[in-house]
């Protein structure tokens, strides 16, 4: 049987090709006005901030950039903010309606933070409230899991705050970026057997801990909050790999799935001994390393992981008699 997350995998590079061909004039304004900014907010809800995070994570690798990452509320109840401060505040969502950064947006109109949106939908209120607006171009997105739009959000974030950084390597990794189309319709190619039979072997697990270092700590967020969770009605935990020694490490045993993105940054060397640790106690542990996927910047990661991790995903809950794309309380449930 074939879900529609099926489609919106397979469509991913075309939405990142076209995203970049419609909206790079605008990414470079915004990446004008990031370079003149003393502060950049970074906000998003599920797979949105998971995006955060990782651009934040990568830029704080390379630059001295002040970013921060806020969930929508709790970026509006945030004291420190003050009128007309010289900020940037950048705001993903797929639909452009979620109550959270929509607040968290009219919030920063209201102090003066200059405004800019990231969304899937062009007649949404985040894109019609924001200063600028980016549209990614994905068409509308059906299936909850967010393949076309976490690409797409997540590439204008490396367009427009690598663009607007300092990193004296800036242009090598906007060069590379372009080429994320190609090597996202490759991967999908050919990571989707591996990890099929993958599935199937794991599809009776009741929980995995899901740990990545750098840029790759916002793809275990997304993939344990909003892939294993919410696609495969999985419980899932994500951590960051240096945190392997606090907590999971007294739940880390036999037979417990690990699921590590390795990429051999510096701090991948806490990655590699909790890889080590997981082996000791015969955990399953699940190795995704960068060298077996893509010869690119290691800051790119996120891009050559999320294939083999979306067709995991797509047939564990396939496995478990679950439709990826369908949700049981999402978008159905409000809170009162």
């Amino acid at each position: 049987m074939k879900y529609k997350m099926y489609d919106e995998i397979m469509e991913q590079p075309e939405a990142l090709r076209k995203t970049f061909d419609s909206e790079m004039s605008k990414m470079d304004k915004s990446s004008e006005l990031v370079k003149k900014a003393n502060k950049i907010y970074l906000l998003g809800c599920g797979s949105s901030i998971s995006t955060c995070y990782s651009v934040r994570d990568a830029l704080r690798m390379v630059t001295t950039m002040s970013i921060e990452v806020f969930t929508g509320y709790e970026f509006v109840y945030n004291k420190m903010l003050e009128p007309n401060e010289n900020s940037v505040a950048i705001f993903a969502s797929q639909s452009g309606e979620t109550a959270d950064t929509l607040a968290a947006l009219r919030r920063a109109n209201e102090v003066g933070i200059t405004t800019i949106s990231i969304s899937n939908e062009p007649e949404s209120s985040m894109i019609k409230e924001a200063k600028i607006s980016i549209i990614t171009r994905g068409g509308t997105e059906t299936a909850i899991l967010g393949t076309k739009t976490y690409v797409t959000q997540l590439a204008c974030l490396y367009q427009i705050l690598f663009n607007g950084s300092d990193y004296e390597k800036a242009d090598e990794i906007l060069d590379e970026l372009t080429t994320m189309p190609d090597l996202l319709e490759k991967l999908i190619e050919s990571t989707h057997d591996e990890y099929k039979d993958l599935a199937e072997k794991y599809k009776d697990e009741d929980i995995f801990y899901c740990l990545g270092a750098g840029p790759n700590f916002g793809l275990a967020y997304k993939f344990a909050m909003t892939m294993l969770m919410e696609g495969a009605i999985k419980h899932a935990c994500p951590e960051y790999a240096a945190e392997f020694r606090h907590g999971l490490i007294e739940r880390a045993e036999k037979d417990v799935p690990l699921i590590f993105l390795n990429s051999d940054f510096e701090i991948d060397v806490m990655t590699q001994k909790a890889i080590h640790f997981g082996e000791t106690l015969e955990a399953k542990n699940i190795v995704l390393n960068l060298k077996d996927f893509a010869d690119i910047d290691k800051l790119l990661s996120p891009f050559a992981f999320i294939a083999p991790l979306e067709w995991f995903i797509y047939y564990l809950a396939h496995f478990n008699n679950e439709d990826p794309g369908a949700t049981r309380h999402i978008g159905k449930v409000r809170y009162e």
